[in-house]
C-alpha cells in the first residue's frame, strides 16, 4: 500500500497545483484536462476516461468510465461541485470495485479549497478487521 500511497500525494499535489491556478467555477472537464497536463509533467503514467463492463450475476449491465487510472494502481474519480456528497463517494467506491483496484481518490474542484478523499476497497477494510480479531 505504501507504493499507492506515495502515488496518492503526487497526484494530490498535481491537483492543488490546478486548483490554485484556476480556482472554483470551471465545468469538470477543464479541470480533467488541466489534471492531465500537470500529470504529464510530473512523469506520472496514466489513462483518461477508460471504461469498464459492469457485471450483475454474470450479465453484463453497462459501462462506467473512471476519469483517470494513474500507473494502473489508482482510480481518480473528479468533480467540480460545491460540496460533496454521499452519492460521489459511493461513486468512487463503486469504481475500485468494478476495477478492482485498491485504492482511489475523489478530488473536488468545484468547492473553494480543494477537497480530496482516499478511498480504499472494502475488501481492504474486511481484511483489516480480521487482522485485529
Amino acid at each position: 500500500m505504501v507504493v499507492q500511497d506515495e502515488l496518492t500525494y503526487k497526484v494530490i499535489k498535481c491537483c492543488f497545483k490546478v486548483h490554485n491556478t484556476l480556482g472554483n467555477g470551471f465545468q469538470e472537464v477543464i479541470y480533467q484536462r488541466c489534471l492531465a497536463i500537470e500529470l504529464t509533467k510530473a512523469k506520472i503514467n496514466f489513462e483518461r476516461e477508460i471504461g469498464q463492463t459492469i457485471y450483475y450475476d454474470g450479465q453484463k449491465v453497462g459501462r462506467r468510465r473512471a476519469d483517470f487510472i494513474v500507473e494502473n494502481k489508482v482510480i481518480i474519480e473528479l468533480k467540480a461541485v460545491i460540496r460533496l456528497a454521499d452519492v460521489h463517494l459511493a461513486q468512487a467506491k463503486n469504481y475500485l470495485v468494478a476495477y478492482n483496484f485498491d485504492i482511489g481518490l475523489l478530488i473536488n474542484f468545484g468547492s473553494l479549497s480543494l477537497e480530496y478523499k482516499r478511498i480504499y476497497h472494502p475488501r481492504l477494510r474486511k481484511n483489516y478487521q480480521d487482522s485485529l480479531d
